[in-house]
């Protein structure tokens, strides 16, 4: 069976160019608000571990989302979902833009983060579908380059929006730039994706958001306090019971809301761990990055978002370029040589003093956006290359489910470790107990990464898969 369908070349040239500035826009609000949030937590006047959900929130409620793509997907029509989503996207964005406080701009980021999570896993599944699979690891890789660079970059653009003319202008320009992707949809896009008519099971939608939201919330709120707390163990316990019923569900009903059998393929379940950890350590490295440059160092926003911006110019180069190596030499050395770089990173991290220059912590930030581009987008198309073509929107679906909830609690752990260690250090440590809460975070991360690179060595295969 054939993995693509018949297109024009123009069509879909055109269907790839909408799919990159709708993928920018949605991406860049994943991270945007990591520079904002300083002034956003003084506006709302909250605390930081309740500042984070706008960012962890936001992928908590893009996770949850993702289990029901695979059904909309395969059920409503390409074109029809596309443009719903971004509508939807858009509104949260007027909601957030409007923010008379944090409930309400929660509130906005949710439905921004339902939009995206349809546009993400659309965007994945279309691409890998309109495409041969001789090109699909070079077109994933310049898709790699919007939804990977965009966030990175992000922060940059925020903290001069941020400093200039203030946070509630992030969400004005992404809603122009919404906006016109929205119209351009509107007369490029067709339906390129097969339907079927499948029956929607609510129950197992429940148990999906049960099993996320319980197990992200019950650790985003370690934070907040003593782990034998209520507020913890309860939503851990309804998360991880959720996820019990929800599994069992699907392997049991005849038309699953999500096919979890597509686990059985060893490269994708490789791919899926391997999403999972990089998430894991760069979404927390995201929130941590900005903190530590603003809080800890006591510059500006606009100070901030340069540090990072080295890094992005890294990964818009090497993100195609990776695609192009997994086409032609497979995954095996892209995976090594990825983890290898988040290792230095956050090793050289771990090092760092007050004395230490920002711009040393934005070399070290530099190779950790070198080992994103190498492994973000290649593990994705690796994964899904080895899964039929019907269970493609499920394979897709669960991955970036799973990945982004991941990055939901790495957020929420780095945060929550660097507070817990800066709090328990201040007698021991005075003035400099938020770098020594730092240094312990990045080096939570590195043991994070070991295992990543511990995979990529011993479990991959060499050579093209």
């Amino acid at each position: 069976m054939t993995n693509t369908i018949n297109i024009t070349d123009r069509k879909r040239t055109l269907i790839f160019i909408n799919i990159l500035i709708t993928c920018i826009a949605s991406s860049m609000l994943a991270t945007a608000l990591t520079t904002a949030l300083p002034p956003i937590i003084k506006a709302f006047d909250i605390s930081v571990t309740t500042g984070q959900w706008l960012t962890s929130g936001y992928s908590l409620a893009m996770g949850t989302m993702m289990p029901l793509t695979a059904f909309l997907i395969t059920r409503f029509p390409t074109r029809k979902l596309y443009l719903s989503a971004i509508g939807c996207f858009i509104l949260g964005l007027l909601l957030c833009a409007a923010a008379p406080n944090f409930q309400f701009m929660m509130f906005g980021r949710i439905l921004q983060a339902c939009g995206n999570g349809v546009l993400t896993s659309m965007a994945q599944v279309i691409l890998l579908t309109i495409y041969p699979v001789e090109k699909k690891g070079s077109i994933m890789g310049w898709y790699g380059l919007s939804v990977g660079a965009a966030p990175v970059i992000a922060p940059t653009i925020a903290g001069l929006l941020v400093d200039s003319v203030g946070w509630r202008m992030i969400f004005c320009i992404a809603i122009f730039i919404m906006l016109i992707s929205l119209v351009f949809a509107v007369f490029v896009f067709d339906n390129v994706l097969e339907n079927v008519i499948t029956r929607f099971d609510l129950l197992s939608f429940i148990l999906s958001a049960f099993a996320f939201g319980g197990i992200t919330l019950g650790i985003g709120n370690m934070g907040n306090g003593a782990f034998v707390s209520f507020k913890i163990l309860l939503p851990l316990a309804v998360g991880c019971t959720a996820s019990v019923f929800f599994v069992h569900r699907q392997l049991h009903l005849k038309e699953p809301f999500l096919e979890l059998r597509v686990l059985k393929n060893k490269e994708y379940t490789l791919s899926l761990i391997g999403s999972m950890l990089l998430y894991f350590v760069m979404m927390g490295s995201s929130i941590i990055m900005p903190l530590y440059v603003q809080s800890i160092m006591g510059y500006s926003a606009t100070l901030s978002g340069l540090v990072t911006l080295p890094g992005s110019l890294v990964m818009a180069i090497v993100s195609p370029f990776a695609g192009k190596i997994y086409d032609r030499i497979g995954i095996k050395k892209l995976f090594v040589a990825g983890a290898l770089f988040m290792l230095t990173s956050n090793i050289g991290m771990f090092f760092i003093t007050m004395n230490t220059s920002v711009w040393v912590a934005s070399l070290y930030n530099t190779i950790r956006c070198a080992a994103i581009g190498c492994l973000m987008m290649p593990l994705v198309t690796w994964g899904i290359s080895g899964v039929k073509i019907e269970l493609t929107a499920h394979g897709t679906a669960l991955l970036t489910s799973l990945r982004t909830i991941a990055g939901a609690i790495g957020s929420a752990v780095f945060v929550g470790i660097m507070t817990a260690v800066t709090n328990s250090s201040l007698t021991s440590y005075g003035a400099r107990a938020p770098i020594h809460g730092l240094n312990v975070t990045f080096l939570a991360m590195a043991l994070s990464t070991t295992v990543l690179l511990a995979v990529a060595v011993f479990l991959v295969k060499p050579g093209k898969e």
